[in-house]
């Protein structure tokens, strides 16, 4: 048999339609009038649409796809006579389902060498796509992403703790991401709907933070001269972020703690309680406990703050998450900014990884966006990072310190890259990195990384026998 690229030479036509029915790809074949000519039993299989029925009707009412119309990969196919292969697109089945499917096109020429029409093979990645989903929510829940055992514990009690009204603590050093994860718990609640409203308790003098909280009445004050409603108000029916509680002074600690208790509140200069309908979730940087005992901080508001506490890691704890929360930031700055970055030079990455990160992921965003403004295309190399940064992560690495953490992250990353492309599959993972499946097996053991439910070797012990 002799491939040409365009169109198979050599075979007979009985044999070819045995072929074109033994495969699990759909296959299908349209004239220069766009009426389909042939239609095989994958083809009916992933369109829902029987063989009778397509043959003889035009190909876009058969083949409802992503790419019918102006965009036809097959119509710029026979333009050009160029073929197109694995072009991602979407068809909408018998049934009205969206199936994700890639689709590779060739130019149906005659034994003459005359074009005839054209040809196009179309493969479903339900699967595929189903396990992609599952991995990614793996690592994403809302806009936090992460593959590090610590937040994966975090990750798996988010949607229960979203779901109840109890008022959460989030506690974290600077930069761990606090208000990400407010938002994210706001996402995934009940109060969706509702609005979003951040105050940074430690930004504002006690007086204006009291009359930002609360709201005033005209008349107030010297000053105010109509009302203006406070934040509590503006959160009405969502959730109220408090960050920084812990700067808040005692006289306002005692109006806070009142409005958690009896869910109401007086705005300045009001003789009238308004009711709070807003979930609290606040947020600190300090030792609330240690702030108890001083006595900065009352005790009574601390454990009525306290019926839900989450606690973010540090971005130390968490190197393995280093290289993906570089590739999202690349990825935002290159949208922001219409550049075309291709990620990390493998020395830089390694002093990123070497590097204890005191600002945490805020600080990481941070050298991203510097290196943004002198790295106008390529990798961003070591000459792009601060030099503080270079030199920390320089004398880790002389030391030998954090080298194996970031060994074991990038091996991580590595294999379960290769297990993402391979469906799954162990054994074309293995392959595909160079290394034996009984190796692969202890590096996912020793690396603790959690494998996808769907097992691409069933997938292909499925695509063989159909």
């Amino acid at each position: 048999m002799k491939r040409t690229g365009q169109n198979i030479e050599g075979v007979e036509p009985t044999a070819t339609g045995a072929i074109l029915e033994s495969i699990s790809d759909g296959v299908f074949t349209v004239d220069r009038e766009w009426r389909v000519t042939s239609f095989n039993r994958a083809a009916e299989k992933i369109t829902g649409v029987p063989r009778g029925e397509a043959l003889g009707s035009p190909c876009a009412e058969v083949f409802k796809s992503s790419l019918c119309g102006a965009e036809c990969a097959l119509q710029k196919t026979l333009k050009t006579g160029r073929p197109i292969i694995g072009k991602s697109a979407y068809i909408v089945n018998a049934d009205g389902e969206r199936i994700p499917i890639s689709i590779s096109t060739a130019v149906l020429k005659d034994a003459a060498g005359r074009v005839i029409g054209g040809a196009e093979v179309f493969r479903d990645l339900s699967e595929i796509d189903a396990l992609r989903r599952e991995l990614e929510g793996r690592v994403r829940v809302g806009e936090l992403v992460s593959r590090s055992p610590v937040m994966q514990k975090l990750f798996e009690v988010l949607p229960a703790i979203a779901a109840s009204p109890s008022t959460v603590l989030i506690q974290g050093e600077t930069g761990t991401g606090k208000e990400l994860l407010a938002r994210t718990l706001h996402a995934l609640s009940p109060r969706k709907d509702g609005p979003f409203t951040a105050v940074n308790c430690g930004a504002l003098p006690d007086t204006l933070l009291e009359s930002e909280l609360f709201g005033y009445k005209a008349g107030a004050f010297t000053g105010a001269v109509k009302d203006k409603p406070g934040r509590f108000a503006l959160a009405k029916g969502g959730t109220l972020f408090l960050d920084e509680i812990g700067e808040v002074s005692p006289a306002l600690q005692v109006r806070l703690l009142r409005v958690l208790q009896e869910r109401v509140y007086e705005p300045l200069g009001s003789t009238h309680s308004e009711k709070a309908d807003v979930r609290v979730i606040v947020a600190t940087n300090r030792d609330l406990l240690e702030r108890c005992r001083s006595g900065d901080f009352r005790e009574d508001l601390y454990y009525r703050i306290n019926v839900v506490r989450v606690e973010l890691p540090p971005l130390r704890r968490r190197r393995e998450d280093i290289p993906l929360l570089a590739e999202q930031f690349i990825a935002r700055f290159n949208r922001l900014q219409s550049k075309t970055v291709g990620g990390l030079a493998p020395e830089a990455l390694s002093l990123l990884m070497a590097y204890d990160w005191p600002g945490n992921v805020r600080e990481l965003e941070n050298v991203i966006e510097r290196a943004f403004i002198l790295c106008g295309s390529g990798r961003i190399g070591v000459a792009h990072l601060p030099d503080t940064l270079v030199g920390t992560g320089a004398r880790r690495a002389a030391a030998g310190e954090g080298l194996r953490e970031a060994r074991e992250a990038l091996d991580a990353q590595a294999i379960r890259t290769a297990l993402e492309q391979s469906g799954g599959n162990r054994l074309e993972a293995a392959k595909a990195l160079g290394v034996h499946k009984t190796t692969l097996f202890r590096k996912i053991r020793t690396l603790k990384i959690a494998l996808p439910k769907l097992d691409g070797r069933r997938h292909a012990a499925q695509k063989g026998s159909a």
